[in-house]
This record gives C-alpha cells, structure tokens and sequence, in this order.
C-alpha cells in the first residue's frame, strides 16, 4: 500500500508540470508568434515481482505471473512544437508575418552589457532614436532588442517616408523628396533541431547553453537562410499555434488523471486504517 502512495504521489508531482505547461500555453494564446509547448510521459523505474515459487501451483492459471510494481511517471520531455500559426492583416508597415515552418528573426539582445544573438517569430516591429546618430532610427522588437539584417543590424533614415519590405525580405525606402534607397534585407534563419533552443523571456529564444556538451554544432542547427528561400508579408502577423480547444481537452485528461491518482492514495489510506484497526 505504501507503493501505490509513492507511485500516486510521484504522477500527481509531474502532472502539475504538465498542468503548467497547459496554462502557460492558454496565458499565450494571444501572443503574436508564440510557440506553444507539449509534455509526455514516461514510466519511472518499475521491478517485476515474482511471488509464486511452486510451479506446481501455476496449472491452469490464465492470469500472468508476477505483480509489476512501479515508481509512477515523469515528464519526458516539454517538446517546443513550431507549427505555423495563423496570420492576421494589420496594414501596419512595421508589421512582418514570417510564411515557413522553423523560420525565425534574428535580433540583438543587451545582456550584461553585450548584445547577444536572440531568434523570435514575433514580427510587430517599432524605430527607435539611434543614439549615436539623430539622422538614424534603429528597426528594433518591442522590447528594444535590435532586428537583425543582411548588414547587421537595420537602420533606416530619420526623414523618410514610406518603408517597403518585400516578399524575401528586401527592405527599402521612400524619401520625402520621392528618391527610393535600398537598405539591404532582413536575414532569417533555419532552426534544424528546434528542441535546441529555449524560451528566454520576451518572446525571444536562444540556444542551450549545452549544445556543444551534447555533440551538436551551433552552426549546425541555427542556418542563415538564403534570400530566395526567405518568404514574409509586410502589414501582417503570425499570431500564436495555441489551440484553445486542445489545450482545454487535455487540460481536462491531466486534472482527470490527477484527481484518479488522489483517489488512490485515499483507498490505500483507508486501507491501511483497516489494517491498522484489526484487533
């Protein structure tokens, strides 16, 4: 009885992280770009025990034998699942939907002091003063980072006009006085093995910080996308591949099969008070 206590406690513990998963994937349904995450189990360590030791006494029998005890079960894996999600027209000229499945925005994040490599799907775009230069404005995400280009990071001329980004990403501009200059392309990449990256925060990833201890090249698994293989929409969004209706169904199953693991422990309680109470 103590077993079946451990193994139901054990599953209701990792039930909890998948119920997290649910409600952080329900928080995001709204969040433009937003890769929704997936858990699966798998059986603890279990041991097969073998009880009878008079084959004799097997004849006949149609049921196996042996009694397989478990541990329960653990989250595997909390899998980033990077699906495409719907795109929503904007006609905001800084708004840029990417069309292709693994394809990500590189940006440039400060942290401590340096700019590190960050990816995101979330194409809501702003401009920002360059400090540096009051003639320049710095194409940036929303929370400051800077957007990546063919030529490093993008900037566009404080006085211009009207900004155009192509279907492969060219980025150019109208001039007030009507001259159009062409300011080189956004430059996506390719994530091969997307279960390589983590959520950082902002909507941004990175790659694991054990990529390499795990065999893998970084220059393997995060790829510069050729211009002509780059497709994205100018005036639109992706907004996030959260399913309300599937995460609302296995929301259900998860509490299910907690609230039947806490049943469990309560019958093996109540067995052990009549156990305890046989006089």
């Amino acid at each position: 009885m103590n077993t079946s206590m451990i193994a139901a406690s054990v599953t209701m513990g990792q039930l909890q992280k998948k119920l997290d998963t649910i409600s952080h994937n329900l928080a995001n349904v709204n969040t433009q770009g937003f890769k929704r995450r997936e858990a699966s189990f798998s059986d603890l360590l279990f041991q097969q025990v073998n009880n009878q030791t008079m084959p004799v006494h097997e004849v006949g029998r149609l049921t196996p034998n042996g009694i397989r005890v478990g541990a329960g079960a653990k989250v595997a894996q909390t899998a980033l699942r990077i699906e495409q999600g719907s795109i929503q027209q904007t006609e905001r000229s800084l708004d840029v939907a990417i069309d292709g499945r693994g394809h990500f925005f590189q940006v440039l994040t400060e942290e401590g002091g340096q700019l590190v490599t960050r990816y995101t799907r979330d194409g809501a775009f702003y401009l920002s003063q360059n400090q540096n230069n009051p003639d320049v404005l710095n194409l940036v995400t929303s929370n400051g980072s800077f957007v990546v280009g063919t030529n490093g990071p993008i900037t566009i001329p404080a006085n211009y006009s009207e900004i155009q980004i192509g279907k492969n990403g060219t980025i150019s501009v109208t001039m007030q006085n009507g001259a159009v200059q062409q300011l080189g392309a956004l430059e996506l990449v390719n994530v091969a093995r997307p279960q390589m990256l983590e959520q950082v925060g902002d909507n941004q990833f990175a790659l694991r910080d054990n990529v390499v201890d795990l065999g893998y090249v970084p220059a393997d698994i995060v790829l510069v996308l050729p211009q002509q293989n780059v497709s994205v929409q100018q005036g639109a969004l992706e907004m996030s591949n959260v399913d309300m209706s599937r995460e609302m169904s296995e929301m259900l199953l998860a509490q299910r099969s907690y609230q039947f693991n806490s049943r469990s422990i309560t019958m093996a309680d109540q067995m052990m008070g009549l156990v305890n109470g046989i006089r």
